[in-house]
């Protein structure tokens, strides 16, 4: 399956860079706004369309039989038992403001579990890669978590967020990150969580928290994550979406007792 792996990782990584090289020159020309979905903050523009069209025309040619699953609605069926997960720019909001952290995400699932994957910063050019078993890689260089407060007590640890664009779950996000910063050493919310999961495998942040993250947004960088040694959880969130944390595997009960004790994680059930 290793060859399988490698041969899925490779065309994404081909179709990824082009999806980029687009995102990057249309964005030279402006954006606007072309349609909003769960919010009116949660924008989506005719660039993430053209994205999203570019990518699923190259995988449909390369693998007809596969199946597609876009953020921004494209879909296929699958007879071949491999699935494309796709998010054309993830973290729209900072590509709208032309704030340079966004990303296009490329997984391939094979029987529902995602075995490749590919996450591009389209501004800095890096190239996260992954294989299930393979490791996890930027820019070619093997990556291992541990940051400099990756085994720290939690004073010491540096936690990526994001927060839901519906309302009533951010206010319940607010809370919970208001508790959390008082028990590490700060947290940053950069805005694309494909790139959060990615920074936790390369040690630029030392654990991440967000609830109410869709599987295109974590499915490529949270196999990167978890190749390089991270433990990648979902749990009941406190505003009702699935909640996801990560972390190095070393301290990473005592970050997700943290983020419970913050108020993150739905009260468990009585009785």
């Amino acid at each position: 399956m290793t060859e399988v792996h490698d041969d899925l990782l490779a065309l994404a990584v081909d179709v990824a860079e082009e999806a980029a090289d687009l995102v990057r020159t249309r964005r030279r020309a402006g954006v606007e706004v072309s349609g909003t979905k769960s919010s009116p903050v949660d924008v989506v523009t005719e660039i993430d369309k053209a994205s999203e069209r570019l990518i699923f025309e190259r995988l449909m040619a390369a693998r007809p039989a596969d199946g597609f699953l876009g953020e921004e609605g494209a879909s296929s069926a699958s007879t071949s038992g491999v699935v494309w997960i796709v998010d054309p720019i993830d973290g729209t909001v900072n590509f709208l403001y032309g704030i340079p952290h966004y990303s296009v995400s490329i997984a391939a699932a094979v029987d529902d579990v995602v075995v490749a994957g590919v996450v591009v910063n389209v501004q800095s050019g890096e190239l996260f890669t992954a294989t299930l078993g393979g490791g996890s890689f930027l820019d070619g260089v093997r990556l291992q978590v541990g940051g400099p407060g990756s085994s720290a007590p939690l004073s010491q640890r540096l936690v990526g967020t994001g927060f839901n664009y519906v309302a009533a779950v951010k206010l319940k996000q607010t809370v919970a990150v208001s508790a959390l910063l008082h028990e590490v050493r700060d947290i940053r919310r950069l805005g694309s969580a494909a790139l959060d999961l990615c920074s936790v495998g390369c040690g630029r942040v030392d654990a991440f928290v967000e609830e109410g993250l869709n599987v295109w947004d974590m499915a490529a960088g949270g196999l990167v994550a978890t190749e390089a040694g991270a433990r990648l959880e979902q749990h009941p969130g406190v505003g009702g979406n699935p909640c996801y944390v990560c972390a190095p595997e070393d301290g990473f009960e005592e970050f997700r007792d943290l983020v419970a004790r913050s108020g993150f994680l739905a009260p468990d059930p009585v009785g």
